[in-house]
């Protein structure tokens, strides 16, 4: 079963359109076939954001806070690795690579799943794919 960590970005679009790609990978979540794992970093970053998307979602408040926390509960919590230098031109993105390099280390992660155009540039160094790339690896047609 693949272990993966996955972008706010992937989070996000899963919870709004239920029907795509990151949907699709989150029913494979909720359905068992597919490891989670998240920082703090991600999870606080999708509560400041879902609640600017309520007009894709349709989630209350008090629901966005049950959902980030049901969320929290299901996915392996890691604390990020803090990288020597910055590898990255934006730094919000460095704490989800950091995430990535402590799956990798200690929870024996595959990917982080992204659609963040910045973490995929370094998908040569590390391993990132996008939603689809995993979803035709390990999801189906």
């Amino acid at each position: 079963m693949p272990r993966v960590v996955l972008d706010t970005n992937v989070l996000l679009s899963g919870i709004a359109y239920p029907a795509s790609m990151p949907g699709k990978i989150l029913a494979a979540w909720r359905n068992g076939s597919v490891e989670v794992l998240l920082s703090a970093y991600i999870l606080d970053e999708l509560r400041r954001v879902l609640p600017r998307l309520t007009h894709r979602h349709g989630l209350t408040a008090a629901e966005i806070d049950d959902l980030v926390d049901a969320l929290s509960i299901q996915a392996e919590i890691i604390e990020p690795l803090p990288a020597e230098e910055s590898r990255l031109r934006d730094a919000a993105d460095e704490l989800v690579l950091d995430t990535l390099l402590a799956a990798l280390n200690v929870s024996k992660s595959d990917y982080l799943i992204t659609g963040d155009k910045d973490l995929l540039a370094v998908a040569d160094r590390y391993p990132i794919l996008t939603p689809a790339q995993f979803w035709s690896l390990h999801g189906g047609p």
